[in-house]
């Protein structure tokens, strides 16, 4: 008895010692082989719903070539299953219980639980080598799964490829299996994601495609194009009394119906096509197979001189291939022989393109030539050279197209004090109050006038009291080459003098066509007024005033009214100006030449007589009688002054100035209140030419002989 119970122990120890075998090899018997880790398998990943069936199959055995499990048993491998929980280094043998068991390769969970996460690792092993392999194993709890189509599934997508307008049965995977070890006969339902993304159920399927009842596979009768997409079957079966089910994913491509030809073909290059090619280059040339859908394997290849370019010596040559569509399974590629330094004996070798598959081949030659060459570079330079020019003159004329006309006119331009008989320039008519005439004395005026040369006709200043007001404006605008006006609320006041200047512009740019050049001060477009429109028709330049803006002397405003006035050159301009004098009245060229040479003859003539017939010429002279009157403050009222502009009375003696100018104080005052000045009435047709006098020749009082003498 006691040795009976002795034998039945050592029989206990050696099972245990047995099964532990692995483990202890391991870590504690030396003389166990050392065991080949192959690391994790990155294909035997599996995930799987909380809940439902999966099974894990050794990575091992995914290559029958190299490990097949009934050849294995045969040699005397035993297979072995050990987990490695996360978070822990340690593996562990698994307990195999109704819920876990082992069936030939695969390690069944029926169901999985969350704590079945982790690493598995499958291990063969015998007494004289020893491999293993892990896999890591994600069970997915319910609630963080997205319900619909899209299933975790425990193993690889399974694909398919059935052919347009042709019929096809598929199973669900691993059905066979479950149906050995399920209680009853399971029942699958199938779904189907489409390639839009939309859940699909079988039940809404048509003839074209259902499911068979007798085995549960999916059948489609036709396949269309619709029809392609991820297909999912999910199997419920029955096992020791509790319900388990899986998941099982089938990708369905549809490819090229097997009623067309299934030849390959070269779209490019074309028949008899000849390339040109240059020297001492990089020469590509491409060729484009189409290969229809067979599941069989296909070439594509270059040949030089009837040789392929692996067996080449030459270095210089190679290819590229790629893909460029890709279409119900037939597919065009892309192959581009690469020739690096080309030089003249390659032309004549023989350069083919081939294509083939199990149904046929096809080959085509490209034949080259010389390309003629061309000075690209050089006329690529020059028309580059030629836009940039074109460009840079472009942003040169948008930015500075006022000044480049002012360059132009002052190089080709008239002069017109030599086409007519004008005196002044420009005629300044203005509201008489402190903003406006204070803008037209100290800016415009001296500005014009004292930097930029123009003669300046202001009538305040360059006109004498007496005679009839209306016809002394006229005169005036008449002698000036254009009239500018000073635009403001005020301008336009009813019995105002600024009024009366504008209806005689009006008048002289309708019938004389003479030019007005409007300066907009302060806005007048919203007065009532109709000579705002008129202004606006027959202004040929309006120009406003921005204030500091406007005032540096390279501002669009001064730019503009240059070119609105006429031709003047600076330097000359600034010759003419007589820096002592206050007045606006410079002499025209011609008339101070004359007048020149006229006091040169008289001071010739003065030096023949002698003192004494001097003397008593200056002694019996009368002076002249009459209402002839001189401007007060300018250079006619100095003795010494060299020009003045406005008549030939105004050279009169400063005796006469003491006489009348009471006189003149008075009438310049009446001149200058808005209120008491009369308008008159405006001329409708043009003035008598007799009648076109300056206003300092009108007085007939003064002899003749008196005015020539001064």
């Amino acid at each position: 008895m006691a040795s009976s119970s002795s034998v039945f122990i050592l029989l206990f120890i050696f099972t245990l010692a047995v099964r532990t075998t692995p483990v202890v090899s391991q870590f504690s018997d030396l003389t166990e082989p050392m065991c080949y880790d192959w690391g994790e398998s990155s294909e035997g990943r599996v995930s799987v719903l909380e809940g439902e069936a999966c099974w894990l199959s050794c990575p091992l055995f995914s290559h029958p070539a190299v490990y097949n499990f009934t050849s294995t048993q045969s040699a005397g491998h035993n297979l072995f299953w050990y987990r490695l929980p996360e978070g822990q280094d340690l593996e562990q043998p698994i307990k195999y219980s109704p819920r876990l068991s082992k069936d030939r390769e695969r390690l069944w969970l029926q169901p999985a639980s969350a704590q079945d996460s982790g690493l598995y690792i499958c291990m063969l092993q015998n007494k004289s080598s020893c491999s293993k392999i892990g896999m890591r194993l994600k069970v997915l709890p319910r609630e963080n799964v997205v319900t619909g189509c899209h299933h975790p599934v425990s193993t690889p997508i399974t694909q398919a490829v059935i052919p347009l307008q042709s019929s096809q049965v598929i199973h669900c995977p691993d059905l066979q299996d479950v149906t050995k070890m399920a209680d009853t006969e399971p029942t699958v339902h199938w779904y189907h994601l489409t390639v839009h993304g939309m859940c699909d159920k079988h039940f809404s399927w048509n003839t074209d495609r259902e499911v068979m009842r007798k085995d549960s596979s999916l059948n489609f009768h036709i396949m269309y194009d619709n029809f392609r997409g991820l297909y999912f079957c999910t199997v419920t079966y029955m096992r020791k009394g509790q319900t388990l089910n899986f998941t099982r994913s089938i990708n369905v491509t549809a490819v090229s119906p097997t009623v067309v030809s299934k030849l390959p073909s070269i779209l490019q290059p074309p028949a008899d096509n000849v390339l040109t090619v240059k020297l001492g280059t990089e020469v590509r040339l491409v060729c484009v197979g189409l290969f229809p859908f067979l599941e069989s394997r296909w070439d594509f290849w270059w040949t030089v001189d009837g040789r392929r370019l692996d067996k080449l010596s030459d270095q210089r040559f190679s290819n590229k291939n790629r893909q460029i569509k890709y279409y119900f399974g037939d597919r065009t590629e892309e192959s581009i022989l690469l020739i690096q330094n080309f030089g003249s004996e390659d032309l004549n070798r023989e350069y083919n393109c081939s294509v083939r598959n199990e149904c046929g081949s096809e080959t085509r030659r490209v034949h080259l030539e010389e390309e003629v060459s061309v000075p690209s570079v050089e006329l690529g330079c020059g028309l580059g050279v030629t836009l940039v020019l074109m460009l840079l003159l472009f942003v040169v004329y948008h930015v500075f197209w006022l000044e480049l006309l002012l360059l132009y006119r002052s190089w080709f331009g008239t002069d017109e004090r030599h086409t007519d008989d004008k005196e002044y320039d420009v005629y300044i008519s203005y509201a008489r109050n402190s903003e406006e005439e204070q803008f037209v004395l100290t800016t415009l005026h001296t500005v014009l006038e004292n930097e930029l040369g123009y003669s300046v006709c202001i009538f305040d200043k360059d006109s004498l009291p007496g005679g009839n007001l209306s016809e002394a404006v006229l005169q005036a605008m008449q002698r000036s080459r254009r009239i500018l006006f000073v635009l403001s609320p005020a301008f336009l006041t009813e019995k105002s003098f600024s009024l009366l200047e504008c209806r005689l512009g009006l008048f002289l740019q309708h019938g004389h066509r003479t030019s007005i050049v409007a300066v907009v001060y302060r806005s007048v477009t919203k007065l009532p007024y109709v000579e705002v429109a008129q202004l606006r028709q027959a202004a040929v330049t309006t120009v406003k005033w921005r204030e500091s803006r406007s005032e540096p002397r390279s501002s669009r405003f001064w730019l503009r009214l240059r070119l609105a006035l006429p031709l003047r050159p600076l330097a000359l301009g600034r010759r003419l100006i007589d820096s002592t004098s206050s007045h606006s009245d410079l002499a025209a060229l011609a008339l101070q030449r004359a007048l020149l040479i006229q006091n040169q003859k008289d001071e010739t003539n003065q030096r023949h007589r002698g003192p004494s017939a001097n003397h008593s010429h200056r002694r019996t002279q009368a002076p002249p009688t009459g209402r002839r009157s001189v401007r007060t403050g300018g250079v006619c009222g100095d003795e010494g002054s060299q020009h003045c502009r406005g008549c030939p009375a105004c050279v009169g003696s400063a005796h006469q100035r003491d006489n009348k100018g009471a006189e003149l104080a008075a009438k310049l005052n009446t001149m200058h209140d808005g209120t008491d000045v009369q308008l008159g009435t405006v001329p409708q047709t043009d003035p008598a030419p007799s009648s076109f006098f300056s206003t300092c020749e009108k007085n007939n009082d003064v002899p003749r002989g008196a005015l020539e003498d001064t």
